[in-house]
């Protein structure tokens, strides 16, 4: 039988319709050192975050023919060098997709019409109507930076705000439609009025927004990032803040996370963090904008399929 090795929890649906097609699974959640004593005939590797599928890692599964990651991101998986071997490796951004237009949105209209902070002010017996006064996205310009699922999901959801969305993509062209107008970066640094990132981490990304990203635009903006932490100078970011460059900012991912994306206050925040949540213009949210309970079983169930066409 076709073994596959689950290195960290899924939905249900992947390993139970992966035993019904006649695989062997089993699970994992040891050590680092033990995994590699324990790759010896592993068809197949279901992961998401724990670990770095490295090339050590990669090595020591002579026989792997997959690796599936039950997720968008694969900067935790050297695809190239996997690939080099002749194994398939699989992502799963057809899964929450719309997850991730769904969280993009509402964090845009939190930050537009300061829910956080007139919650907290009620909640607190202070009552100010005038000062929590609402910006409408209709009318406005919203500039999308990476058009793959997510931009493309996210395009989807502003479609009944009376909005213009325009899009950039280095690596697409070709891609305007009902939801969304192709441009060049150039175009969207003159004509945006709030900014959302969407983009893979990479080494060409890595801080993509700073300080000159952020002063290439000619409105001051509104910026969202639910793609990785690490596009994002954050000190970059808070000087823009500062400036009045950026009206105000919405981060679901931060440039600290480590690959696991876990554990995030087990080490001593930088001061730049404190600087951050200290902001009442950021709103912020724990990597979970893809992380619905819809989301979680799309994962599996892309990856199934993905699996099966190649087995």
């Amino acid at each position: 039988m076709k073994k596959v090795l689950f290195l960290d929890t899924t939905h249900e649906f992947l390993p139970d319709n992966l035993k019904n097609a006649g695989f062997d699974v089993d699970y994992f959640s040891e050590t680092r050192a033990e995994l590699l004593q324990s790759l010896a005939g592993i068809y197949g590797l279901v992961v998401r975050s724990k670990f770095k599928i490295d090339r050590e890692i990669i090595a020591a599964a002579a026989e792997l023919k997959f690796i599936a990651r039950a997720g968008a991101g694969m900067e935790n998986i050297d695809v190239e060098y996997a690939e080099s071997k002749g194994i398939h490796c699989f992502k799963s951004p057809e899964g929450n997709r719309d997850a991730v237009g769904e969280h993009a949105l509402g964090m845009l209209l939190n930050l537009l019409n300061h829910l956080k902070k007139a919650d907290n002010e009620v909640r607190n017996g202070i009552w100010l109507r005038a000062e929590n006064r609402g910006t409408e996205i209709s009318g406005k310009t919203v500039g999308i930076i990476g058009y793959g699922n997510m931009g493309s999901a996210f395009a989807e959801k502003l479609s009944g705000f009376s909005c213009r969305v325009i899009a950039y993509d280095k690596y697409q062209t070709s891609y305007s439609d009902k939801f969304v107008e192709e441009i060049q970066i150039e175009d969207l640094f003159r004509e945006s009025d709030i900014v959302s990132l969407h983009v893979p981490l990479t080494e060409e990304t890595e801080y993509m927004a700073d300080a000159d990203f952020f002063s290439s635009f000619n409105k001051n903006i509104h910026f969202i990032n639910t793609s990785r932490g690490a596009v994002c100078n954050t000190a970059a970011l808070l000087d823009a803040i500062d400036s009045g460059k950026v009206l105000s900012a919405a981060l679901d991912v931060l440039e600290w996370e480590d690959h696991s994306f876990e554990n995030f206050f087990e080490k001593d925040p930088p001061e730049t963090f404190k600087k951050l949540v200290a902001s009442d213009r950021v709103l912020l949210s724990p990597h979970i904008a893809g992380w619905t309970h819809e989301s979680n079983r799309k994962h599996a169930e892309v990856l199934f399929e993905k699996i099966m066409s190649v087995s």
